[in-house]
């Protein structure tokens, strides 16, 4: 009996432990619809957008709410675009990203707190050049569809960041005070992801 039991103990077990690697959601991104953009206030008077064309990531999590949610992104530093070749050849040298020796950015998660409705906080480390540090980006949940092809998730996510704190750092200043190209820069990914199905 007591053999009995303990296999049948082993069985439940292992229907649980298979049960709960089932449950695991896995999502990536659709690059054809989602973008990476930032925006900088220049000479103290106006703003310049820009974007990256290349980037990739996925999301995976095991409960509706998304609160277990893992996220990682990375984004292809020599695929910033500004509608300028000068001023994109400038932020790819060491004056900002220094793309030939640091060409990728990355974000991965550590935290999700839902703030009701579709908001969320989504804490994490964000790596720029050789430097690391924790960001919070403030999450905007579009909901999720199911169409012919799978299902589809929206995320909006808005952070702003310190450039000097990633030794982006190129700091001439204007005649009248302030920068050329202010310290905070705001960046802004809108994401659609496509659910990745269990092979």
């Amino acid at each position: 009996m007591k053999k009995t039991t303990i296999s049948l103990l082993a069985s439940a077990l292992v229907l649980i432990s298979l049960n709960s690697m089932a449950q695991v959601t896995k999502w990536a991104v659709d690059k054809g619809h989602s973008n990476v953009k930032f925006t900088v206030t220049h000479m103290t008077v106006s703003e310049v957008e820009g974007s990256f064309k290349i980037f990739d990531g996925t999301m995976e999590h095991t409960k509706a709410d998304f609160t277990d949610a893992k996220v990682n992104f990375s984004v292809d530093v020599n695929s910033v675009f500004t509608d300028n070749e000068r001023r994109d050849n400038h932020l790819k040298s060491d004056d900002f990203f220094n793309a030939a020796t640091y060409p990728t950015m990355k974000f991965v998660s550590t935290g999700i707190k839902p703030l009701g409705g579709n908001k969320y906080q989504l804490a994490g480390n964000l790596t720029i050049r050789d430097i690391t540090k924790p960001v919070v980006f403030d999450v905007t949940y579009g909901g999720t569809v199911n169409t012919g092809r799978g299902k589809k998730s929206g995320f909006k996510a808005k952070t702003t960041i310190n450039r000097f704190d990633y030794n982006l750092k190129w700091d001439r200043a204007v005649e009248a005070g302030g920068l050329v190209v202010a310290k905070d820069v705001e960046i802004l990914i809108n994401v659609e992801l496509d659910e990745v199905k269990a092979q």
